[in-house]
């Protein structure tokens, strides 16, 4: 058996040596860890993947599909574009900005919730000329403090929920981590605010400002030959855009003829052009308001009737097996179209030519809606415009054809501004599917696992995740590194190795009252979390919490929320958490600048969270 513990040990050290080193991915190396244990016989063959079925999980691999449906859904969309009214006081756009994220974090995945909101943050802070590392990284650790809030808020909850039903008569359940989750959040959010002077200022990352730092576009929108504001003034139009929605008209194109800044007591016809400029989040609440339609989207569903007429002469003529070819399918004018922002890059097709020479809506699927170049509005055509390296594009394509339009034009992606157009109903229906999970799961109607697939299932079902999207919106990695680690974890319990550790970290505080041990092991794990994922040091610390549990014959209860707690609160490094890494580059941080502001709220989470769980969960 001692030979076994030093196995594992060894095999640990190894692994947490090739997590923190980076080289290959953690997936790679869980797995490779799994193979050398069970290969050496200390995790038998049989028992060796049955991780891939612990509910555990499934649960992860559920919520992650749920959250691809909210944001298809357009729910956090609809959140995040009522942020740009905040304010330009910096307090309180970390204050908004960090506690609106936190809380998207506490019911769905926290790396998707952070990607939402990211453009909004670098848009707030350069309206009010400040660099976006002033927001970016009070975003990311808000987005962390969120996870805690649920059980689904993050993985290493729902981790340590499956470790609980060992020792007790079951999991932990949905709003469980509620209390805990609840009051370091709302501490965090607030000390954030109170001391974001500590996160470190750094210039705009570009290094050519001017590129990244475009707010408007020239964007063509048509007046529909039913909309409300045929027969009515410019001037209406304008008015009922309202001063949030801030657009300027440009020009009006009527039958062809060009009219630069018409006057606003023009009266309105259907199918009329106006040219206007404004930048991306302003144009879609113009958007939404008005009803007008993007003349690239009008063209294209002109072309579609245009093709659906000539259908039906040719069924008249006799001639209904010589129809002609369509380029999208029924199913295909159906599906739901994305706005994107892409950077034209040196090498890409799209220098020297244009987008009707290139015929991009018929070889690609992509509409050019509005050009950017070096902060010069660009006020003609937009089929007339000669891309050039360094323009930003406003694009839009089917969504599952996007990523591979832009490979094939040789574009990079920018981060998404919330341009997506979403109806209101998706809304509606991706939150009540989302709530009546969430439902199930708080009556305990049915198990969470159960719950969570069937409310994935139903997202599927009603094409709020369309079934393409569905193993794409689930981080494999994840998975597979979870489903590698839990046996790895029973292997380092079973071998006495957790009890091992456990009675260290008896004797290091049984001179301290049992408040410090619980602050010890808190400490321990927010350490281990900020080198290794968070859902690997969940697995490795649950075993210790329970073994430290027995040793002190109290409540496996508190010792294991201070594992989860510490697990996901990574603020110390950016190789912690994907949220940190993710801000790292368009905030210009460095790796040494995270424990400026993360080093003080990690110490913040300690104090509060201590004391919350002996109150809530006593030992």
């Amino acid at each position: 058996m001692q030979s076994d513990q030093l196995i594992v040990f060894a095999v640990l050290a190894a692994t947490l040596g090739l997590f923190v080193w980076n080289r290959w991915r953690y997936d790679i190396v869980a797995v490779g860890a799994l193979l050398v244990v069970t290969l050496v016989g200390i995790v038998p063959p049989q028992e060796a993947f049955m991780g891939l079925g612990h509910p555990a999980v499934i649960t992860v691999a559920a919520v992650l599909v749920l959250s691809r449906g909210l944001l298809n859904g357009g729910v956090v969309d609809s959140l995040a574009r009522h942020l740009t009214k905040v304010g330009d006081r910096p307090w309180i756009q970390v204050l908004t900005l960090t506690g609106i994220v936190a809380l998207c974090s506490g019911f769905m995945n926290n790396v998707g919730a952070l990607a939402l909101f990211m453009p909004v943050a670098v848009w707030m802070s350069r309206q009010s000329g400040r660099s976006p590392s002033y927001l970016l990284m009070p975003l990311a650790f808000g987005s962390l403090l969120g996870g805690t809030l649920t059980l689904i808020g993050t993985p290493p909850n729902i981790i340590i929920a499956g470790y609980r039903r060992e020792v007790a008569d079951e999991a932990f359940g949905m709003f469980d981590f509620l209390p805990v989750g609840l009051a370091i959040t709302l501490a965090g959010v607030l000390f954030i605010g109170l001391i974001w002077r500590l996160t470190p200022r750094r210039e705009d990352p570009s290094g050519d400002k001017e590129l990244f730092e475009i707010s408007a576009y020239m964007t063509e929108l048509q007046i529909p030959a039913d909309s409300k504001y045929v027969g009515r003034s410019l001037h209406d139009l304008i008015v009922a855009g309202g001063d949030e929605a801030d657009v300027m008209v440009i020009a009006l194109i009527r039958d062809g003829q060009y009219q630069r800044m018409p006057s606003t007591y023009d009266v309105l016809r259907g199918e009329d052009i106006l040219m206007v400029e404004a930048d991306s989040d302003s144009l879609k609440r113009f958007l939404d308001v008005t009803h007008l339609q993007l003349a690239a989207e009008a063209d294209s569903k002109a072309e579609a009737r245009e093709k659906a007429e000539q259908e039906k002469r040719a069924e008249k003529n006799g001639d209904a097996g010589k129809q002609p070819d369509t380029t999208e399918s029924n199913g295909d004018r159906r599906a739901e179209r994305a706005l994107a922002e892409a950077i034209v890059t040196a090498n890409s097709s799209l220098v020297g030519t244009s987008a009707t020479g290139l015929s991009l809506r018929e070889r690609y699927g992509v509409n050019i809606l509005a050009v950017a170049r070096q902060g010069q509005r660009l006020q003609q055509r937009l089929g007339k415009i000669r891309f050039a390296a360094g323009d930003i594009l406003l694009l839009q394509a089917r969504e599952d054809q996007l990523q591979t339009a832009l490979n094939s034009l040789g574009c990079l992606p920018l981060a998404s501004r919330g341009l997506r157009i979403t109806a209101p109903q998706k809304v509606l229906l991706s939150s009540g599917i989302f709530a009546a999970a969430l439902a199930l799961i708080a009556l305990g109607i049915v198990p969470s696992a159960v719950a969570l697939v069937a409310g994935a299932l139903v997202m599927i079902l009603v094409g709020l995740v369309p079934t393409g999207d569905i193993y794409k919106s689930i981080d494999m990695s994840i998975i597979v590194l979870i489903a590698a680690m839990l046996p790895i974890g029973e292997a380092l319990e079973s071998t006495g190795g957790s009890r091992l550790i456990a009675d260290a970290l008896l004797d290091v505080g049984q001179a301290a009252p049992p408040a410090a041990t619980l602050a010890i092991l808190m400490v321990g794990v927010m350490l281990l979390s900020n080198v290794v994922n968070n859902a690997a040091a969940a697995v490795l610390a649950a075993p210790v919490a329970i073994a430290l549990a027995r040793g002190m014959e109290a409540s496996a209860d508190p010792l294991l929320m201070a594992v989860a707690i510490g697990a996901s609160c990574a603020f110390l490094t950016p190789i912690g958490h994907q949220s940190n890494t993710l801000v790292m580059a368009p905030g210009g941080y460095r790796f040494g600048d995270y424990w400026r502001l993360g080093l003080p709220l990690s110490i913040m989470v300690v104090l509060v969270a201590v004391p919350t769980i002996l109150w809530v969960w006593p030992l």
